[in-house]
């Protein structure tokens, strides 16, 4: 254990931490919130019938969403991505970063047990047990779990490995919440969420009901139920046909086409749009072949055909418009001689690119036919092949060469610590780089804001130049609903107020 630490080893204000995020924010009233009433039904594309309401298992869009109905994070991602405070009141780093004290909020389970520090420090033992998986796990890597400890039952004290100035993105990680210390069977999950557990059908559907005793003010809704629907025009037709109330990952095509009969929510900027080339293994190990294939893509047809009207071109690196993004990095635009001749060199002329792709994510099919006739303009043969809507997720993180991939909104700490380090869990693009890893720790070591900066400066410099995410468009997320629903917010997908029905009304 460490030692306790006095007040005056702890800062006030740690550069590149907002004031906001040290303070806490002040919860909504748990009275006067009277519930409207009403079952909202909300349509989600799934995972099948080997679904399961572990949160720390959770990947999909939909399983994102139920985590976040049942359960609580010390921290969330607010609008602009940067951490809130959620089941934690506030946090304070000592003068090193080697250690963080967070206080909790007064909250209960579902069954009324309190949430206590002994939670956290168990849920964060979980999630770092070395014999599994989860997601969050690469990002909580950075906690000395065995020198850390319960101060009492609303204070923990967090040690770190090192001095780690982005922490408070740590308690907001994908995947990080916080259950009853020793839960381990989650058929009938408790969280502290602002739902709780009602029924369950894997591959179907998730009943949850209204908790009327969340510290944030109870749900406006009596009950919440996700229902999946793979196919997006089976989610949008059973919005219009009444089926259902919210449906969520909707094309721009299906927005125009339907947007005077239901109400269409965007959220701009919000989702990566890419294709993940595996470094790892032929062709892509070759770097001059990755080269070619970001010379020969046309971002700007993509955008135009996969998304019109509803999205920006990318330029192959992750979170445009986030804190540290490196928008000075020149644009790409297609060079088709130069991707022919950087594919002579790498010896590929009669190479047949396989895209890996699905009906797992809007768009995903259509951008890939794009990309393969833009392939074969360079003179190569493409060939799409689509994966199982069901596995394409775990299946692209070891399979294929080139596939298709998106993602939410996070901050680009997260982003590179959850799938670009040697030893992050979704890594898709199979980079692993001593070098770069070594950037990521001093980045995430260094107070200074400025020159915390320019190291990720660099990182995106190496990223931009060798690395196998080709990034062709930023977009908007677009959500419909029924139009008795209020409340659906456009934050980003993957921060606090996405898919956040605790605010949702029917009226």
């Amino acid at each position: 254990m460490i030692d306790h630490p006095s007040r005056r080893g702890f800062l006030g204000l740690t550069a590149g931490l907002t004031a906001a995020a040290l303070t806490g924010c002040a919860a909504r009233p748990t009275t006067g919130s009277a519930s409207t009433g009403g079952r909202l039904r909300a349509a989600f594309a799934g995972g099948g019938a080997t679904e399961v309401l572990d949160p720390h298992l959770a990947n999909l869009f939909v399983e994102a969403a139920r985590s976040k109905a049942m359960f609580d994070k010390l921290a969330d991602l607010g609008a602009d991505v940067s951490p809130r405070p959620r089941l934690a009141e506030r946090w304070e780093p000592s003068a090193d970063l080697r250690r963080w004290r967070v206080t909790l909020r007064q909250a209960s389970f579902h069954d009324g047990r309190p949430v206590r520090a002994r939670d956290v420090l168990a849920s964060y033992a979980r999630i770092l047990d070395p014999k599994r998986t989860f997601r969050a796990k690469s990002s909580l890597a950075v906690i000395d779990l065995a020198n850390s400890r319960a101060v009492d039952e609303r204070t923990v004290e967090f040690a770190l490995k090192r001095p780690f100035v982005e922490f408070p993105n740590v308690l907001a990680a994908f995947g990080a919440y916080i259950v009853p210390e020793g839960a381990e069977d989650f058929t009938k999950p408790v969280g502290s969420g602002p739902f709780s557990f009602v029924s369950f059908q894997p591959g179907r559907s998730v009943l949850l009901k209204r908790n009327p005793g969340y510290w944030d003010g109870p749900p406006y809704l009596d009950e919440l139920e996700f229902v999946i629907a793979n196919e997006e025009s089976a989610r949008v037709n059973a919005l219009l046909g009444g089926q259902v109330e919210y449906a969520h990952d909707l094309t721009p095509t299906t927005a125009r086409q339907h947007g005077s009969r239901v109400t269409m929510v965007r959220s701009p900027n919000s989702g990566t749009q890419a294709f993940a080339m595996k470094v790892d293994r032929p062709p892509f190990d070759d770097p001059a072949l990755r080269e070619a294939m970001f010379l020969l893509a046309d971002r700007r047809q993509l955008v135009d055909t996969v998304m019109p009207g509803a999205g920006q071109v990318g330029n192959d690196l992750f979170g445009k418009g986030y804190q540290y993004y490196a928008d000075d990095i020149p644009q790409r635009v297609p060079d088709l001689d130069k991707a022919r001749a950087l594919i002579r060199k790498a010896g590929a002329e009669e190479l047949t690119v396989q895209i890996t792709t699905s009906n797992a994510a809007a768009g995903f099919v259509e951008s890939a036919s794009v990309l393969a006739d833009q392939i074969r303009r360079a003179g190569l043969k493409a060939e799409v092949v689509t994966g199982n809507k069901d596995t394409y997720w775990a299946d692209i993180l070891t399979r294929g060469s080139l596939v298709s991939f998106r993602s939410g909104s996070m901050p680009i700490e997260t982003h590179i610590a959850q799938r670009l380090l040697s030893t992050s869990t979704t890594n898709a693009t199979r980079w692993a780089r001593p070098e770069f890893d070594a950037l990521y720790d001093k980045a995430v070591s260094t107070a200074d804001e400025a020159a915390r900066r320019q190291t990720y400066h660099r990182m995106q410099e190496m990223l931009h130049a060798e690395g196998g995410l080709l990034v062709w468009g930023f977009a908007d997320w677009i959500v419909g609903t029924a139009a008795n629903v209020t409340g659906v917010s456009s934050a980003p997908a993957n921060t606090l107020d996405w898919a956040r029905f605790d605010k949702v009304r029917l009226g």
